[in-house]
């Protein structure tokens, strides 16, 4: 069995080839089963384990099984340890055989990164020029690059409640040789963008509905839980809304609370990304107006991204 770690993953990895794995996963007949969520007591903090699996279905060639297995330890921050942690497994589907474990973390932000991308390149207008990255987390580069991967921005401004958080964010673009910029005042910024990408742990909505350009596109990746909010309820009755996967209506952060508070309805979502993948809504009609991607991720996803990482390598 072979270890895949974060820098051979980035090596084997690339937006276009990702982004293109997803959607012909979305389009297909993947198998994901409901998360499994269990609580783990711990005498510091209570602990969480969760296991994400999925497989291809008997039909498949070659055929693949995997399991993603997250740990959420609060306690380790007193221990200079990360909070999150987490292995891929990656397994034939044909006769269960270990074929690989991946760096969990780094698949995770990959394909979260590409799924969005995915998205707004059936739902953002081609001539988008102007990117607003709101959030200056480790996610926000691969957003970044991603988003990049499908549309030709002129301006990509990061804006996060820390200056220096985005700074650093605006700093490792440039070695990779993308330009882009800190921005200061949100509210100016957000009424330019033409695509906007949060992923943030926001508990109050930094996004609002009255700021959208007619056209603008909004990627929500943060606000995983119940109790945050990257954009306020005028944004989501603007938008023609489409989620990940239906899992969205009833966890994570925006679509689901204002459902919950009964500001929105599950029937007002406009549709889900295996249904824009198939080819399943007008999406040039919906270009003309305010779009919004909610993604709370898939276990779908994590398998996509880790055959295509083993692929790549074979």
């Amino acid at each position: 069995m072979r270890f895949f770690p974060a820098a051979e993953i980035d090596g084997l990895l690339d937006f276009p080839a990702l982004i293109d794995a997803l959607a012909a996963a979305f389009r297909g007949t993947i198998v994901t089963p409901v998360r499994h969520h269990h609580e783990v007591e711990r005498p510091d903090a209570a602990a969480t384990l969760l296991l994400m699996p999925a497989w291809t279905t008997a039909d498949a060639e070659p055929a693949f099984l995997g399991t993603k297995v997250v740990t959420v330890f609060p306690g380790n921050a007193a221990r200079s340890l990360p909070s999150v942690m987490g292995t891929y497994l990656l397994m034939d589907g044909a006769t269960g055989t270990p074929l690989a474990a991946l760096d969990g973390a780094r698949l995770t932000l990959w394909r979260t990164a590409a799924a969005s991308a995915l998205a707004s390149r059936m739902l953002e207008r081609p001539d988008s020029e102007r990117m607003l990255m709101v959030g200056a987390g480790a996610l926000a580069p691969f957003l970044v690059k991603a988003h990049r991967s499908v549309r030709a921005f002129e301006d990509i401004a990061i804006w996060a409640r820390r200056p220096e958080a985005a700074a650093e964010v605006v700093a490792g673009l440039a070695r990779d040789g993308i330009a882009a910029r800190v921005a200061e005042n949100l509210e100016a910024e957000a009424r330019q963008a033409d695509l906007i990408s949060c992923a943030t742990l926001s508990r109050e909505p930094l996004i609002h509905g009255r700021w959208l350009k007619r056209t603008a596109h909004l990627d929500l990746v943060g606000a995983f839980n119940l109790s945050m909010r990257e954009a306020d309820d005028e944004a989501l009755q603007r938008a023609h809304v489409f989620v990940d996967t239906e899992a969205a209506l009833h966890e994570g952060g925006d679509v689901a609370v204002a459902i919950r508070n009964g500001a929105y309805t599950a029937g007002q979502v406009a549709g889900t990304l295996a249904g824009l993948c198939r080819g399943e809504y007008d999406t040039e009609a919906e270009r003309d107006d305010v779009t919004v991607f909610k993604s709370v991720g898939t276990a779908l996803e994590d398998l996509a991204a880790a055959t295509l990482v083993w692929r790549s390598a074979l």
